[in-house]
Parts: structure tokens; C-alpha cells; sequence
């Protein structure tokens, strides 16, 4: 049996499971130890907040994430992407002090400034550095299934994450220490990242030119890349469901709550303990139902001939779901509107990688990392604009009815840029090894 053979039927077609590729696992393995995660909207609403004051908390995260991402680009293709994404989790990390510490709106706010640079500088850096180690082996066709696998990896992280977080609310009987325990594997990732090889620091050239000559460059690859109308499509279809899923995904909390207080077990706790056995064990069974999502984003990508068919399809049908869960939840059918939900996360993760490769077939090689961030830069502007708006649906009519508003307002706006799917075509910028 050859070795391309053996790596089929392990799952991994094509490519080598070396030592970096269980670098990028442990990667998103340890980034998803977020355990705050599961508990974050409960987190607001225990101090009082609205939900037209969480949405603005989000909002505002997604604003600021918009004012820095294509900056933390063109510095992660300038000078290099490690030290960017060193700079990322120290941002996190002063954010996860705040939160634990924040009494009032202010501060909250603040820290999720923090949060969202953070934010800024690891998105699309870490996805560059990938693809660019992807295109050093010849496996560039493969972007699919490599970034399937390791997204994999950081959903099995976030499935543990959802585990020891219930443990720790049981445990401590508050939502906030939990930011402070993510401070522990978030040190251990930024450690993992400076063992990276140099090279992935990107296209650093080593000619004489200075600092703002490496900038101008980059921006004009950048530049090159937006003026392609695909790239700008691919662009928004992607970013439309992430955006929508980033902006909705943590109301499940408040339907999973609600579900568990009507639970005729557990009834000798109390009602954040209950709430905590239960946000814990559905949310690290979907984390492991995303993570075979996500691997098996691949295959689903090899039975079509062009991408933007499945693409396409999981936008509408993950709206639908939104809509669908809206009206359970509306109708006090919580395990309903909880699966439902699930779906949301499901197809989220079985699109990403689709999406990306999709995207990064469009950009230039150059300007990878820049032309991420500009991608990650329209999911934060869709995210900003829905979370909003389901904040304030939300508190004016329910939470219910705020789903199935937004679910529909986004299903018209993907009608209008849907990819069009009449014959596979050539991607118009090659990605060169």
C-alpha cells in the first residue's frame, strides 16, 4: 500500500501528518480553551445587561475588530507573523483580566476593546500561515481538507472547553473566574507559536527597502486583489454566515438556561448550577459534532465541481435553521429551538473551510495574510450590523421573534450575492507554491 494510500484511509488526503501540522492542531486545540465561551451572554445578563446592551458590547467588539484588521494584516506580511500573533494573545489576555475584574458597563466595554485586537491580529495571520506552509509542500490543492483537519482540532478543544467550564461555575459558583483560567492555555499557545519555523513569517523580502517600502508593497498586492469582483463576491457570501453565526451563536445560552430550569432533574440545585450541568454537556457534545464537521468539510468539497454549490446551500440552510429555532423558541419548544441552534454551529463549521479555500483561490499570494484580514474585516462588519439588530429585535420583541427577523433580513441579503454555480471556473489569482 503506497503512503498517499495510507494517508486516504487515515483521513488526511494527501498530506503528511508531520510535526507542524500538530503544531497548527495544538494551536487551535489550546486557542479553544476558551471557558468563558459557553457562559459569556449568561456572564452579561447575570450583571444586569439587556440584550440591546449585550448586542452593543458585540457590536462594538466587531467594530473594533473592523478598525485593526487590515493593520494587523499588512504588519503580520510586513514583520512578520509571529510576532503579530505574540501581540494578539497578550491582548487577550489583558482582556480576560478585565472581564474578571469589570463591575460596571464601562469597563466592559474596555475589555472588550482588548478582546477585539486580539481578535484583529489572530485572525487571517494563523489561517496565512497555513496556506503558506500548505503551498511550500505542494499541497495547495488541499487547503480543504488540511484546514478542515486542523479547524477539527480547535472544535475537540472547545468540546473539553465546555467540560471543565461547567466545573469550575459548579466549582466556584460565579461566571467571572473563568476568564482567568483561560489565561493558562492561552500563555501555553502564544509559547507554541514562537517554536514555529521562521519562514512562516510570510514573504519578507531581504532587499534594501525600509519599513514603509514592505507596507506599500504589501497594500498594493492587497489593493490588486480587491479590485477582483469574484474575490469581492467569494468575499461576502463567506462572510455573511460567519457574521451571522459570530453575531447568534451565544444566544443559545439563554434558550439552554430556560430549558434547564423547566428540567424536572437537578432539582435540589440551584439554578446556576443546573444551568451550568447542562450548558456544559450540550455544548461539548456540539463542539465534538463540529469537529467532525469541520474534517469532513473536505469530502463534501470533493463531490462538487464548483464550491460555490455547497456554499450556497449551507448559507440558506443554516438560515433557515435560525428562523426555524426563532419560532421553537417563540413557541416554548426549547429542544427543539436547541437543535435547531446546533445546526447553526454545524454548518458554520462545515462551510469554513470551504469558504476560505474558496477566498484564498481568489487572492495574491503576496498580500495572503492582508487579503484574510480584509475577509475576517467583512465577517466583523456583518457581525457588528447583526448583532445589533438582534439585540434590539430581541429586547423590544423577544428573542424569538429577534432570530427569525434577522435570519430572514440576512436570507435576502444572500440572495443578492449568492456565488453563481452555471460552471466551475478557474481561480483568477493562483496561489503559487
Amino acid at each position: 500500500m503506497s503512503g498517499s494510500e495510507r494517508q486516504r484511509q487515515n483521513g488526511a488526503p494527501g498530506f503528511k501528518k508531520d510535526l507542524q501540522y500538530a503544531k497548527f492542531c495544538a494551536y487551535g486545540f489550546l486557542k479553544n480553551l476558551r471557558f468563558y465561551e459557553p457562559f459569556l451572554m449568561l456572564f452579561f445578563l447575570d450583571k444586569g445587561l439587556t440584550y440591546a446592551q449585550i448586542g452593543g458590547l458585540y457590536a462594538a467588539r466587531e467594530v473594533f475588530i473592523n478598525l485593526t484588521e487590515v493593520p494587523s494584516g499588512l504588519m503580520a506580511d510586513a514583520l512578520g507573523r509571529r510576532l503579530t500573533m505574540v501581540v494578539s494573545f497578550l491582548a487577550y489576555i489583558v482582556a480576560f483580566v478585565m472581564f474578571f475584574a469589570a463591575e460596571v458597563y464601562l469597563l466592559l466595554f474596555i475589555a472588550m476593546a482588548f478582546y477585539a485586537f486580539g481578535d484583529a491580529f489572530r485572525t487571517g495571520t494563523h489561517k496565512a500561515m497555513i496556506f503558506d506552509y500548505l503551498a511550500s509542500k505542494g499541497w495547495g490543492h488541499l487547503k480543504a481538507h488540511y484546514y478542515g483537519h486542523t479547524r477539527s482540532w480547535s472544535q475537540r478543544g472547545a468540546a473539553l472547553s465546555a467540560l471543565i467550564a461547567a466545573a469550575l461555575v459548579f466549582w466556584q459558583g460565579s461566571y467571572a473566574p473563568i476568564f482567568l483560567f483561560t489565561i493558562i492555555p492561552y500563555t501555553l499557545d502564544l509559547v507554541l507559536i514562537m517554536s514555529y519555523p521562521k519562514y512562516l513569517d510570510g514573504p519578507r523580502r531581504t532587499s534594501d527597502r525600509t519599513v514603509r517600502d514592505e507596507f506599500r508593497y504589501v497594500f498594493n498586492s492587497l489593493s490588486k486583489s480587491m479590485r477582483n469582483p469574484s474575490a469581492l463576491r467569494a468575499i461576502s457570501n463567506q462572510a455573511l454566515y460567519t457574521g451571522f453565526y459570530r453575531a447568534a451563536k451565544d444566544y443559545l445560552q439563554p434558550i439552554l438556561q430556560t430549558f434547564a430550569v423547566g428540567l424536572p432533574v437537578f432539582v435540589a440545585l440551584a439554578s446556576q448550577e443546573r444551568t451550568a450541568i447542562i450548558v456544559g454537556i450540550v455544548y461539548s457534545v456540539l463542539y465534538l459534532l463540529t469537529a467532525g464537521a469541520s474534517q469532513r468539510s473536505g469530502k463534501l468539497a470533493d463531490r462538487f465541481g464548483n464550491l460555490a454549490v455547497p456554499l450556497n446551500a449551507t448559507l440558506f440552510i443554516g438560515l433557515t435553521a435560525g428562523i426555524l429555532s426563532g419560532v421553537a423558541h417563540w413557541l416554548t419548544i426549547s429542544g427543539v429551538a436547541i437543535a435547531l441552534y446546533i445546526g447553526i454551529y454545524i454548518l458554520e463549521n462545515l462551510r469554513k473551510p470551504m469558504g476560505i479555500s474558496y477566498v484564498t483561490e481568489r487572492m495574491d499570494k503576496d498580500s495572503l495574510a492582508s487579503a484574510l484580514s480584509v475577509e475576517s474585516q467583512a465577517e466583523t462588519l456583518y457581525a457588528a450590523v447583526i448583532a445589533l439588530m438582534l439585540g434590539g429585535f430581541s429586547t423590544l420583541f423577544g428573542l424569538g421573534p429577534g432570530l427569525i427577523l434577522v435570519s430572514v433580513i440576512c436570507g435576502i441579503v444572500g440572495l443578492i450575492i449568492r456565488l453563481p454555480t452555471e460552471r466551475a471556473r478557474e481561480p483568477d489569482l493562483k496561489i503559487e507554491g
